[in-house]
């Protein structure tokens, strides 16, 4: 009890005009649910997009409310994205589905290089970007999955080395990996050798 009335007070000044992203529609039922007797976990993430909204940095939000980077990060991305009122929504514990906002996040991961997200290779792999989304959403799926969600998208971890062999992909439809491809094309393992020779 003493824990949630410290925890209350956070918000006995929050100014309504100083919103960063929230209407004062969803201040004032974010705040009015706030009183009612919630689940800590449902608490949290209503902390979690009032702090955000105040200026808070993600950072300061897990040190005052002591919660997760992945969950702070993620109620602060529905709060920006204007979806605050969703806070009761998505079940407590693990998602055990793919949401919109993971899907979003492996077509952002893919069309960049691994390196800018602190890993030593320069392309993705299946294995590789569910291993990161797992850390990020706590969401696990097979390398398969994640390879038939990047198909949906028109996208592949695969890269394309000749315009003709884009073009060859274009006129299948087929995002997959083929034997073939990996055979008659050695570009990869030299490359792979020399990243190898470079960083040791």
């Amino acid at each position: 009890m003493s824990e949630d009335s410290s925890q209350d007070k956070l918000f006995d000044s929050y100014d309504l005009q100083e919103s960063k992203f929230l209407t004062p529609f969803q201040q004032k039922a974010l705040l009015k649910n706030l009183q009612a007797n919630l689940q800590p976990e449902y608490r949290r993430r209503i902390e979690i997009m009032l702090l955000a909204d105040t200026g808070k940095s993600q950072s300061q939000i897990c040190e005052i409310i002591g919660c997760s980077q992945e969950m702070a990060r993620y109620w602060i991305g529905i709060a920006e994205a204007g979806m605050a009122h969703k806070w009761n929504e998505r079940p407590i514990g693990r998602p055990k589905t793919v949401n919109d906002q993971y899907i979003e996040r492996l077509k952002e991961l893919v069309s960049h290089s691994p390196r800018e997200y602190g890993y030593a290779f320069s392309y993705w792999t299946a294995q590789w970007l569910s291993k990161h989304l797992a850390n990020e959403f706590g969401i696990e799926i097979s390398d398969r999955h994640i390879n038939r969600l990047l198909k949906q998208m028109g996208l592949s971890t695969k890269r394309k080395n000749s315009q003709q062999e884009t073009d060859q992909t274009k006129d299948t439809g087929d995002a997959g990996i083929k034997i073939g491809d990996l055979q008659s094309n050695s570009e990869p393992s030299l490359h792979w050798s020399f990243n190898l020779i470079q960083n040791n």
